[in-house]
């Protein structure tokens, strides 16, 4: 019957119209799942890389290099790491190391200054890059007086006797990002070389410049 029909095309058009919504929720929900991740990708990101740099990276930038002809670089490591290292566990090590860092990164964080990688139980920092600044040198010399006297603070609350060294050199860089899968932002020239050399041939719990 015509009634019975009618029923039909509207039942039909009834489940076309949920079946649409359903569609258009899961492709919202599936929408807000990816910005979720790029966010995420993008936040770790800027965890990496200097925001200043990622920004450039975002934007579609390949080849990201440039000169800075006024810096400070910082190097430090722990005197004996090696024989420590066997003394104690893992969990105790990297707990120790992270504690060390984390003194470090705040520091950074709140003078302005640059963190570029930590390598086993060398950390290394810079001033003047990536923003210039003609502080760069007092920033850094205020990073390594100021590290000292908490990493001697730290050392009061550990089992084990530990000092560190600590060099700073200045002048001009190479500083880019390298890398397809996981990026780097890295310094290269004489400044960063001397720095590691200075560092390693200082007194323990001293600063040589």
């Amino acid at each position: 019957s015509v009634g019975k029909t009618f029923d039909v095309m509207i039942e039909k058009l009834s489940n076309a119209i949920i079946d649409a919504q359903e569609k258009t929720k899961s492709e919202s929900e599936r929408n807000k799942q990816l910005q979720i991740e790029q966010a995420r990708s993008e936040d770790l990101l800027d965890n990496i890389l200097p925001k200043k740099i990622s920004s450039r990276l975002k934007d579609g930038e390949t080849t990201i290099a440039e000169t800075y002809p006024e810096v400070s670089v910082l190097f430090t490591d722990l005197v004996g790491f090696t024989e420590l290292s066997e003394q104690i566990g893992p969990r105790e090590l990297v707990g120790m190391l992270n504690r060390i860092f984390g003194i470090f990164d705040t520091l950074a964080k709140e003078m302005k200054l640059e963190k570029i990688k930590t390598i086993g139980d060398a950390y290394m920092v810079v001033g003047g890059i990536p923003e210039r600044d003609p502080l760069h040198c007092q920033r850094i010399a205020e990073f390594a007086i100021e590290g000292l006297k908490q990493f001697k603070e730290f050392t009061k609350t550990f089992d084990h006797p530990l000092e560190i060294r600590i060099g700073i050199h200045t002048g001009t860089v190479v500083a880019g990002v390298v890398g397809i899968h996981k990026f780097t932002f890295d310094l290269w020239g004489d400044v960063v070389n001397i720095a590691s050399r200075i560092e390693s041939h200082a007194k323990p719990n001293t600063i040589q410049v």
